[in-house]
């Protein structure tokens, strides 16, 4: 049966940080502020990473707010957001996800078991020549398994605040992308009687 329902376009940006969180100075910060009603994922504890308990955090965040989301994730926030998709415990108002440094998995083995499988919605993941915690081939491969478009950021460290990413123009652009990508299948899928669109541009 067809909604007459409008609907909520563009999704809102949630930020989902790694390990120790993300300082005034990061571009997840500073990517918050270049979208209205954005929303930072608050962890309990910062300083002690576990997949299931960030995870149902981030889950817990989606389900107090009105979606649908596009997610930007950092280092071990970066498994933590794949971990709850492939857990399904986000529900289906995800349009979109950028994975940015991932940490690998291996270095997190304490945190909780951690499956790489492909995604039911559109990613990103951008990875980095000299990343300590992920190499470029580990990111790459990990890109493949979670079925992510790949971009290699060159020699950019960590992609944090440390290396030199404060405002970054080009986070902007992959979330867009990701929203723009998306924007025709939700029009598709949710047209109203008639064939008027629900949305519009």
């Amino acid at each position: 049966m067809l909604s007459s329902a409008p609907t909520r376009w563009p999704p809102r940006l949630v930020t989902v940080p790694g390990l120790h969180g993300s300082d005034g100075a990061h571009w997840q910060t500073w990517l918050e502020r270049q979208f209205p009603r954005a929303l930072r994922v608050e962890q309990a504890d910062w300083d002690a990473p576990n997949l299931a308990v960030w995870s149902a955090a981030l889950a817990a965040s989606l389900a107090r707010e009105r979606g649908p989301f596009v997610l930007a994730a950092h280092s071990f926030g970066c498994l933590v957001t794949a971990h709850a998709l492939q857990a399904g415990i986000l529900g289906a108002d995800v349009a979109g996800v950028l994975f940015v440094a991932p940490a690998s998995p291996a270095k997190f083995r304490f945190a909780g078991a951690f499956e790489a499988r492909r995604l039911k919605v559109p990613s990103i993941l951008i990875g980095s020549e000299t990343d300590p915690w992920m190499t470029l081939a580990g990111a790459r491969e990990l890109a493949q398994h979670l079925g992510s478009a790949f971009v290699n950021l060159g020699d950019a460290g960590h992609i944090n605040s440390a290396a030199g990413f404060g405002p970054w123009p080009r986070a902007k652009y992959f979330i867009d992308t990701l929203v723009h990508c998306e924007a025709p299948r939700r029009l598709r899928d949710e047209r109203v009687e008639g064939g008027e669109p629900a949305f519009a541009w």
